[in-house]
């Protein structure tokens, strides 16, 4: 390992299309929007974008189309200073892509099309193998395939590395991925898929989803939207960290910006305390800020 830290992001790459209107529509209705534009999205990208922000060396693998959405989206992270030496493209398939249609309130519901996202497996892992030896931490999440993020997390392990999952969106993760993972971050409904908890609605209830998930993971973070975050680790070290009062705009994206951030605050050696405190002032700093003033 190298001693200057790296963040390596291996996951999705989304073109997303936010659309505006006073409300969603519900099945067969039609509503008239107010306005739309379109912004650099998946979860990988987004976290890659947001550890880069932090200052730290961020490097982004995965998988685009020669099409002008992932002209797009390279293009984004060349601009928020990310790596994307191993961003692949792939003529066989489109760009991943979302539609997320907001109400009057800030809430969303979205719908994605994974595309060339699911192409991602050992070709790319072999193609990075250089860089996943120097990765300080690795970042992984559950929009490309399980066994993508297997090989990938192999290739980091090896060298010494750690890895961090955000369990987002919601599914089983393989005997062979678990066995990987340093770290695991999941809201609310993941936790309760993988805890066997109730909906995590509450502080102290993120914290009793963390016990049970660390008997899983090394280090468990759960977090819970307004209430907050916590923290437990197998060595008994608990924490609980009480939500930024702020006013919601939207909570599109908190998730990905917290992860990010913590991601490179861990790989600066940074505390887990600090680092959760952190992330939390950035994830209600984005989710204070209007989503049509957003960049990423």
């Amino acid at each position: 390992m190298t001693s200057s830290p790296v963040v390596t992001v291996f996951g999705s790459l989304h073109y997303d299309i936010a659309v505006f209107g006073p409300a969603r529509p519900r099945k067969g209705e039609t509503v008239t929007g107010t306005s739309w534009h379109p912004k650099s999205g998946g979860k990988g990208g987004n976290q890659a974008v947001s550890a880069a922000r932090t200052g730290i060396a961020t490097c982004m693998i995965g998988a685009v189309a020669g099409d002008d959405f992932g002209d797009f989206l390279v293009a984004n992270l060349a601009r928020k200073n990310v790596d994307h030496t191993f961003v692949r493209r792939d003529a066989s398939q489109s760009t991943g892509m979302s539609v997320a249609i907001f109400d009057a309130e800030g809430d969303y519901g979205a719908v994605i099309v994974s595309g060339s996202n699911l192409t991602l497996g050992d070709h790319d892992v072999s193609a990075a193998r250089d860089l996943l030896s120097r990765t300080t931490i690795l970042v992984l999440q559950n929009e490309i395939p399980d066994a993508a993020n297997v090989a990938a997390a192999k290739a980091v392990k090896q060298a010494g590395g750690r890895v961090l999952i955000n369990a987002a969106p919601a599914r089983i993760l393989s005997n062979d991925l678990q066995h990987l993972i340093d770290i695991i971050v999941v809201n609310a409904i993941e936790a309760e898929m993988l805890a066997g908890v109730p909906v995590v609605e509450t502080l102290d209830g993120a914290l009793e989803a963390a016990r049970k998930l660390v008997k899983i993971f090394p280090e468990v973070v759960v977090t819970a939207g307004g209430s907050g975050v916590a923290y437990a680790n197998r060595s008994g070290e608990e924490i609980a960290v009480a939500a930024v009062k702020v006013e919601v705009e939207s909570t599109h994206g908190a998730g990905d910006e917290f992860i990010g951030v913590l991601a490179a605050e861990i790989a600066s050696g940074k505390t887990m305390n600090a680092a959760l405190q952190k992330a939390n002032i950035e994830a209600a700093r984005l989710v204070s800020t209007p989503e049509k003033n957003r960049l990423r």
